[in-house]
């Protein structure tokens, strides 16, 4: 199956469009590419995260559920910078490098989101890539603890100057697939991810306990909720149905 790049193809369907089906539990989008959030979306890295961050919390005197409630989506050095607004901008990203270090030798719990898989299996000959917060190193240890494949094309935490809720990564996201941020569909979980995604211009699909408040076009519990078919050439048909 070959994919055009950065051209509509013949009479197309919508850029995306939400359709729901009459008498039916089921939703769709129709769009040209597809980009993934990694930890909460794809990974379920929540004990490893809730370990460092509670542990860095603690350190810095502050409340661990207050710090849980805003670091899920972001790069570390943000979290800090907005629970620490008067500390210098250089320790933070020195704070973050170690702590990254620590998450990547810690992938004790890291399984996958149930579904994942099999989902990333159905994207194997279609268009997407991850956007992630995560730098290589993490993105590799996680993926590999989970059992999943990493995507061809990933932006990681180096490939941007921003952290989500910034749209940076989205942007290099769809650029590096060849699509406008409008022809495609990102997978989220988190209140910063789906922001960023939004302010890409893109549909979003909210995957998990966090997305369901936040107004995705879609919302699933899981993956498993999740079928991918090909709309028809050019297009892919992303379809949530409750479980």
């Amino acid at each position: 199956m070959r994919f055009p790049r950065g051209r509509a193809a013949a009479a197309p369907p919508p850029r995306y469009g939400v359709r729901s089906t009459p008498m039916s539990s089921s939703t769709s989008l129709t769009v040209r590419a597809l980009l993934l959030d990694m930890d909460g979306t794809l990974v379920d890295s929540d004990a490893a995260v809730a370990r460092i961050w509670r542990e860095w919390a603690e350190g810095h005197g502050l409340d661990p559920e207050a710090v849980m409630s805003i670091v899920h989506g972001r790069q570390g050095y943000a979290t800090m910078a907005e629970l620490l607004p008067d500390r210098p901008m250089a320790e933070n990203h020195a704070e973050n490098a170690a702590m990254l270090a620590r998450e990547t030798a810690d992938t004790e719990g890291v399984v996958p989101i149930p579904g994942a898989p099999a989902f990333l299996a159905s994207l194997a000959r279609l268009p997407h890539a991850l956007v992630t917060s995560a730098d290589a190193a993490l993105t590799r240890a996680r993926m590999a603890a989970a059992g999943l494949p990493e995507p061809a094309t990933r932006i990681t935490a180096e490939c941007v100057g921003a952290s989500k809720p910034d749209p940076e990564g989205f942007l290099k996201g769809a650029a590096g697939l060849g699509f406008a941020p409008e022809e495609c569909v990102a997978f989220e979980d988190s209140e910063a991810g789906i922001r960023a995604a939004r302010a890409a211009g893109m549909a979003v699909v909210g995957v998990g306990p966090r997305a369901r408040s936040l107004g995705p076009d879609l919302h699933v519990d899981d993956l498993r909720a999740i079928t991918v078919t090909e709309a028809e050439p050019g297009w892919i048909r992303v379809t949530a149905a409750a479980l």
